[in-house]
This record gives C-alpha cells, structure tokens and sequence, in this order.
C-alpha cells in the first residue's frame, strides 16, 4: 500500500473534524452578528472576517444568510446540555409518572431553551416581512413548535393525565401559546423576570390549565 493510501483515512478524518470546527465558528459568529446588527445589515462578509474563515466556506456550508438563520435556530432549539432538549423532553414523558413532575420539567426546559430561541425567532420575524426565505422560516418554525406541542398533550390525553373537559386541541393551544417566543421577550426580555422565574411559571400555568 501506498504512503498516500495509508495517510488517507487520517486526512478524511482530520477533514470532517477541521469542518466540524469551522461549522461551530461560523454559527457562533453569526448569531453574535445577526443578533447585534439584524438581519438585513449583515453581511456575509462581515460574519466570515469574525470567524476568521474565507467567505467562500461561509457560502459552502450554509448557503448564504439564509441557510446560516435556519442553523442557528435549529441548534438553539436543543438546549445547552449533553442531550438535546426534545428528545429529554421525550424521555421525561416516557420515563415520569407523575404528570406534574412532567409538565414542570417542561418549564425547566423552556427556561434553558427560550434565552436561545427567542432572540433569534424575533430576528427572523423581523426579517419576514420582506425577505421570503425568513418567511418561509417563521412558517416552519411555528408549525414545528405547534407539532410538538401536540405531542406532547397527545402524551397527557392518552395517559388520562388531563383535566376533564379539556381536549387535545385546546391543550396544544394552550401550549402553543405559551412557548411562543414572543411571551419569553414581554416578561424576561422587557419585563426583567429571569428565565428561570419564567420556566417556573410555565409550568405553574400548564399544570392549572391542563391537568387534574
């Protein structure tokens, strides 16, 4: 076997980590960019001089302003810890017999969650109004958290954790509701409560609302 054969492996290996590195540089840089000129005074240029990246591999590996919002989002709806928030949220539903332990650690959640997606959802329903690919975003995001939330009251409703009256639809909209980002900017954005006091309420209001 050839020394070049033998070093290939190792260089595709090196390859994909240095992506992966340069990937999560550009995210980081971006968020901060976005989030502090908004959307249509960024530039692409400006984000690849912050990651100290070419513009071209900006371009490569997101495809533009666009594609790097979508990234952003995504990566700030799994929460900052080991697993992502979804699938822990999934595994209280599955692993917990008590519905108000449940729907209190969905406050817990949302209080690690929302400090990450809200900023950015504003960003990108700012941006709606005359750019289509943040409207396409802003579509697809509501729609996603709204699946979601049906999720999870098909969980309480097939339990028989909810309260009597209360029907699948109107727990996904109270839910809906309630993880909208916009409630996240008036009471801990504009109104000072911490995200922690707001995860605590969360889950306070959904246990009141939706269960027995």
């Amino acid at each position: 076997m050839s020394t070049e054969s033998k070093r290939r492996p190792y260089d595709s290996r090196a390859r994909r980590a240095q992506a992966h590195r340069n990937r999560a540089t550009i995210l980081r840089s971006a968020r901060d960019r976005f989030l502090a000129d908004g959307y249509a005074a960024t530039t692409i240029a400006a984000i690849a001089d912050d990651a100290q990246l070419s513009i071209d591999t900006v371009y490569k590996t997101f495809g533009g302003k666009g594609g790097l919002v979508r990234a952003i989002y995504e990566e700030s709806l799994l929460g900052t810890g080991p697993t992502a928030a979804p699938v822990r949220s999934d595994q209280l539903q599955n692993s917990e017999a008590d519905p108000h332990a449940i729907v209190r650690g969905w406050g817990v959640l949302t209080a690690e969650v929302a400090p990450l997606v809200a900023p950015v959802h504003l960003l990108v329903r700012e941006a709606a109004a005359s750019d289509p690919e943040m409207a396409a975003l802003l579509r697809d995001s509501d729609d996603s958290r709204r699946t979601r939330m049906h999720h999870n009251a098909l969980t309480l409703a097939e339990r028989g954790l909810m309260k009597a009256g209360v029907t699948v639809k109107e727990a996904t909209d109270v839910m809906w509701a309630f993880s909208a980002p916009e409630l996240f900017d008036l009471l801990v954005l504009r109104a000072g409560w911490s995200p922690e006091r707001f995860g605590t309420y969360i889950g306070e209001f959904l246990e009141s609302a939706l269960l027995s």
